[in-house]
């Protein structure tokens, strides 16, 4: 007897099927180009065309601003002189707390202000002012001492005692 292990040939595995060959093309006349150096390549498809989608209009669901029945009247008795006006809101940087509402006369609307109409009134905010503005209320007050357009702000986080500045929050 030999020293060396004996070696057992493998048994075929019983639920492997035998591999069958890779389907054979056989090319036509019609499908060979005539020059027989070219590949002999199918042309892909063309790509789908793609489907061009609306672009979304950003339409606001609250105004930037409002105005109350005393401001939108005040507003109509300013409008209602020989030239056609329009008041844009804007702050400056003045006072105790850092900005302050201003209002001043224009001919037209600039490239990037904020267009408000409520009530057949139309009211311009300058677009640096607009988001410390927005969401305010604005009213016309009137008193012994004083009349001016008071401006209710939910974006204040700080006033002067006089209330003519304010601080909003960055």
């Amino acid at each position: 007897m030999s020293s060396q292990p004996r070696r057992l040939a493998p048994e075929p595995h019983p639920t492997r099927l035998p591999e069958s060959p890779p389907p054979t093309v056989v090319p036509t006349a019609e499908s060979l180009s005539p020059d027989a150096a070219s590949p002999q390549v199918a042309a892909r498809p063309p790509p789908a065309p793609k489907l061009e989608r609306p672009r979304p209009t950003i339409r606001s669901t609250k105004a930037a601003l409002t105005m109350t029945p005393t401001a939108v009247q005040r507003l109509r008795g300013l409008f209602g002189g020989p030239t056609p006006q329009l008041i844009r809101i804007g702050v400056r940087n003045k006072g105790c707390a850092g900005l302050s509402y201003h209002l001043d006369y224009v001919e037209k609307p600039g490239k990037f202000d904020e267009v408000v109409e409520q009530d057949g009134v139309k009211v311009l905010i300058d677009s640096k002012a607009l988001f410390s503005i927005i969401g305010s209320e604005m009213d016309w007050k009137e008193d012994a001492l004083s009349s001016k357009f008071v401006f209710k702000n939910p974006n204040i986080k700080d006033a002067c005692g006089c209330g003519e500045s304010f601080n909003v929050a960055q």
